[in-house]
């Protein structure tokens, strides 16, 4: 053996094996991928998260109040599908009535039909 062949033997043996070499990367774009995804999933989770609003509505002539919960993304409040626009979120509960909720000032009004014509309360709706 001559020295150039022994030098070049020598530095073959020092560098790893090609597929030792590539390990490390598969690894990084592995982590990478997975860091990718549970930041995909976070936001998701983000996301339905915000479409639910929670309000609690209060009656101040008589001080009786109770919660509401709004699913924007879905259209429901309290499981009850709603109309919502810009301006409005209506809906209707079979066992209580109608209800108009003004989205700007949160004023609540339920309007029930009745034998004697009908009446209508009014709420004042706040974030709990």
């Amino acid at each position: 053996m001559t020295a150039d062949s022994l030098g070049l033997l020598v530095g073959l043996q020092r560098q790893a094996p090609p597929s030792r070499r590539r390990a490390p990367r598969c690894w990084l774009a592995a982590a990478i991928t997975v860091a990718g995804l549970l930041a995909v999933h976070a936001g998701n989770l983000k996301a339905a998260a915000a479409g639910l609003v929670h309000l609690r509505c209060t009656n101040p002539a008589s001080g009786a109040s109770w919660p509401i919960v709004i699913d924007l993304d879905r259209s429901r409040v309290n499981s009850s599908a709603a109309t919502i626009t810009d301006r409005w979120i209506s809906w209707h509960d079979p066992n209580q009535g109608f209800f108009d909720l003004e989205r700007a000032t949160g004023k609540l009004q339920l309007r029930n039909a009745s034998s004697t014509g009908g009446y209508f309360l009014h709420y004042q709706c706040d974030p709990e």
